[in-house]
């Protein structure tokens, strides 16, 4: 008798859920409602176009898309093609584009049809991209004039929709999701399908996940907690309502009252903003839970949102990129512990270790330990920055995640997050490096010093405050704001700029950011 075994990989949440659930709408976006069966379809189609273009098991492939249904059949196409997706946020600039498609080696890039000129700077300073695939339009001119160029559409008008055959096995790569460095460059973070598919199915065990949910997402998928709505949504076979992004309250309310929602990912900004707006108008009574990560709620927002929300059950969480999840605080401990990231997510391990190597006693202050299946490979083509973040484990062999992060964690085992042992300053749910801004912030002439903080701030959790010194006094806040602007994602954008005659400084010379 043949024995059936467990061997799932990432792709195959859309697949089983095809299989199961043909006709359901699984995806809303814009002014398209996909089923499962039409999504397979289609993400079959782009995969056939990838392998016939050259792709071959294990090579990388770039979306640089909005949250769009082009983006979400991205991600699964080359996943069922073997390779391994790289989603990047739209507003990446150039430098940075290349620099991320160069340090993976990109095979393939989706981007949209209408920034032609971009890409054809990227023909000429990718040299790895043998395939760019224009989504959004038809290719056009661009076929003809940019080496390895189609459009997505074609794709979809002429491929065959049977599902290709794919080798693969759990210990393959799935993605790579980059996220700032200390040193200014991105680091892509490894994760495999077997880490992808512990951490999604973890975290659909503790919200309690069916196939009835309708979850709404604000976030972009190049951002972990948006790609996994995407990816547990269709684990479980609910439906995903897709959003650009977060802009008007009332739009996002009257939405999840149309659709009926059930989930509601987000993270501080957004609540922040709920907070205040008024909701008598709406019918949210289907609305079951409310999640938040990336940096914590401040505890009085918990509380205006479960006055708010009466009825609605609300997970404040901690993660970083390198484990996915890593902390929910169980709903029923939200009163008694409001300052609480929670414990350790089911199936995981956590513990708090001072710089000896101890575990801390309860109330102590040290960095948090991280040990499970969720813990990804390391990042990509940087043995340096693995060794530092993944150390050895407690058998041969095992990786920990060491997450830089400094805890105390109660007699119950709860944590509690204090600050982050490096300077990197969590903004908007974001990474931001110092460095990447103070970079640009040298570029602007009469920019003689730069320093770039994060500073408290209910609603983005830490913003940014770049301190200047310049040699020309007719500089304005406005002006430096306008530079980084054109030069940086939106998130890396300093919300304050204050001018200093001089910047404090240790006795070496450097910048001495502790006083500022």
């Amino acid at each position: 008798m043949e024995m059936k075994w467990c061997h799932m990989l990432v792709q195959s949440f859309l697949e089983s859920s095809a299989a199961r659930l043909p006709y359901k709408v699984a995806l809303v976006c814009d002014d398209q409602r996909l089923t499962y069966a039409q999504i397979d379809q289609m993400a079959n189609r782009l995969a056939h176009a990838l392998v016939k273009g050259g792709l071959r098991r294990g090579d990388r492939v770039g979306i640089f898309l909005v949250n769009s249904v082009e983006a979400v059949i991205g991600i699964f196409a080359v996943l069922k093609a073997g390779g391994v997706f790289v989603v990047i946020n739209h507003t990446t600039k150039e430098d940075k584009l290349v620099y991320i498609l160069n340090n993976c080696q990109a095979k393939a890039l989706l981007m949209p049809a209408r920034q032609l000129a971009l890409a054809s700077q990227l023909a000429m300073h990718v040299p790895c991209l043998e395939q760019q695939i224009f989504c959004g339009g038809e290719a056009g001119e661009a076929a003809d004039l940019i080496r390895g160029a189609r459009s997505f559409a074609a794709i979809q008008r002429e491929g065959t929709e049977a599902r290709p055959a794919n080798p693969g096995i759990d210990l393959d790569l799935a993605c790579l999701i980059y996220t700032s460095g200390s040193t200014g460059d991105p680091k892509g973070v490894m994760s495999d399908h077997s880490n992808m598919v512990f951490a999604a199915s973890s975290i659909i065990s503790y919200l309690e996940n069916v196939e009835d949910d309708i979850v709404i997402n604000v976030l972009p998928l190049s951002f972990d907690y948006g790609l996994y709505q995407l990816l547990m949504v269709f684990k479980f076979g609910g439906t995903l309502i897709l959003e650009r992004g977060f802009v008007f309250p009332a739009e996002l309310l009257k939405r999840i009252e149309t659709e009926r929602v059930t989930g509601m990912p987000g993270v501080p900004t957004v609540f922040a903003v709920l907070v205040q707006h008024d909701i008598s108008p709406y019918d949210l009574s289907s609305l079951r839970y409310m999640s938040n990560t990336a940096a914590a709620l401040p505890p009085n927002h918990i509380l205006e949102l479960q006055e708010k929300f009466p009825g609605v059950t609300l997970f404040s969480m901690y993660g970083l990129t390198e484990t996915k999840r890593t902390l929910y605080l169980p709903p029923d401990q939200l009163r008694k512990r409001p300052g609480s990231v929670g414990i350790a997510i089911p199936g995981t391990e956590v513990w708090v270790e001072d710089e000896d190597g101890r575990r801390c006693e309860p109330d102590e202050v040290g960095e948090l330990v991280v040990r499970g299946r969720h813990v990804m490979r390391g990042y990509w083509a940087n043995e340096e920055a693995t060794r530092e973040r993944f150390r050895p484990g407690l058998l041969p062999g095992e990786r920990l995640c060491y997450t830089g992060d400094l805890f105390r964690m109660d007699s119950e085992g709860y944590c509690y997050f204090v600050g982050r042992k490096d300077d990197i300053i969590k903004s908007r749910g974001e990474k931001v490096a110092p460095k990447e801004i103070e970079m640009v912030l040298y570029r602007l002439e009469g920019v003689r010093e730069a320093a770039v903080v994060g500073v408290p701030d209910a609603v983005l959790g830490s913003a940014i405050k770049a301190y200047v010194v310049c040699d020309d006094e007719h500089i304005t806040e406005k002006a430096v704001i306008a530079h980084c602007r054109a030069q940086l994602e939106d998130f890396l954008v300093p919300k304050y700029v204050e001018f200093r005659s001089e910047l404090p400084k240790t006795s070496s010379g450097k910048i001495r950011k502790t006083d500022l």
